[in-house]
């Protein structure tokens, strides 16, 4: 049962919990948990037996409320919660995030070895469009999930069936896409450039079903620079690291999509690693082609960061620094 205490601008909630045991894991060691929550949400938090009080301005309060009873509701149904997990809780209950879903109604993905949830609005909306459209750009800063999500909903759509196989993408802007004079194989020449994607498989398909279904050629790599000249059908294709194909490379890969097929592009375009004066064809299919019908657009921002709290604060410092340095060449 709550207890509600109100005054003019905050707010004070108890909650009850039940089972003292789950209360445990909520709390984190030496609260940890309730910590973390207490930073990201900006209320104060104090745990007395089974109890869990909540002071702050209202809209917090309820905010905090949300991400504990959530938390706690997974441990009740034998799920595991971690620092991340805590996070993402905090993260989609604050008041300010957007879209705003009850977090019972949020997206995910189900692979066979378990589901994958949003843990930032930017995810909640990029789920949505990875379900709903054929192909979808991904646009944003690294560790918002963009690669990640993208191979979780290829290999759901794989394991059910939807798609025949996944083709895995990316430009090798160091080489030159001149591949051939790299040592070994064709896999040995392109694994440093798409190990991102080579670990989000790993973690999200057993490895033993992994390598069978790369020696069958269910899930194919595929250099950027090989792909001129084939139609790819029923499959599930990631381009990553767009931002480092030019346009004609961007326009080669795009009508390479065949019947059945879905393709996601994911790339940040504020690491472009193109020689000086080339145009990022990221860049330029996005002012192509937003708003065609058929295509979803997902940008995320710094908020949806979901790695360690200190990459968000690292992304925004130097975001800071290229709009000041903007500011100053307009002034000049």
């Amino acid at each position: 049962m709550n207890q509600i205490t109100a005054s003019a601008s905050k707010l004070a909630r108890t909650l009850t919990f039940d089972d003292n045991a789950l209360l445990s894991i909520l709390l984190g060691d030496h609260d940890r948990n309730l910590a973390r929550i207490e930073q990201r949400l900006g209320v104060r938090l104090a745990c007395r037996g089974n109890r869990v009080s909540i002071t702050g301005e209202t809209h917090r309060v309820e905010a905090a409320e949300i991400a504990l009873s959530t938390l706690y509701h997974r441990l009740m149904r034998g799920e595991t919660i971690g620092v991340a997990d805590v996070d993402a809780a905090a993260r989609l209950a604050d008041p300010a995030a957007e879209p705003r879903l009850p977090l019972s109604d949020l997206p995910a993905i189900r692979t066979r070895k378990g589901v994958v949830g949003p843990r930032s609005p930017g995810q909640t909306a990029y789920i949505n469009l990875l379900s709903g459209h054929e192909m979808v750009f991904a646009i944003g800063p690294a560790g918002t999930g963009k690669t990640y999500l993208a191979v979780a909903q290829a290999v759901a759509m794989l394991g059910s069936g939807r798609v025949d196989r996944i083709v895995l993408s990316r430009p090798a802007v160091e080489a030159g896409e001149r591949l051939g004079f790299m040592p070994g194989d064709m896999k040995e020449k392109v694994d440093p450039y798409l190990r991102p994607l080579y670990d989000a498989l790993q973690d999200l398909m057993p490895g033993d079903q992994m390598t069978r279904r790369m020696t069958a050629g269910e899930i194919e790599i595929a250099p950027l620079a090989f792909m001129r000249g084939r139609t790819l059908s029923h499959a599930f294709v990631i381009l990553d690291e767009a931002q480092n194909t030019t346009p004609v490379q961007m326009k080669m890969f795009l009508t390479r999509m065949g019947e059945g097929t879905h393709m996601v592009v994911t790339g940040d375009l504020s690491q472009v690693d193109l020689p000086a004066g080339t145009r990022s064809g990221l860049a330029d299919a996005l002012e192509t082609l937003e708003g065609v019908s058929g295509i979803g657009v997902a940008r995320f921002a710094v908020n949806d960061v979901v790695r360690h709290p200190l990459v968000a604060r690292i992304v925004e410092a130097y975001d800071q620094r290229a709009y000041a340095a903007e500011e100053r060449q307009r002034e000049q």
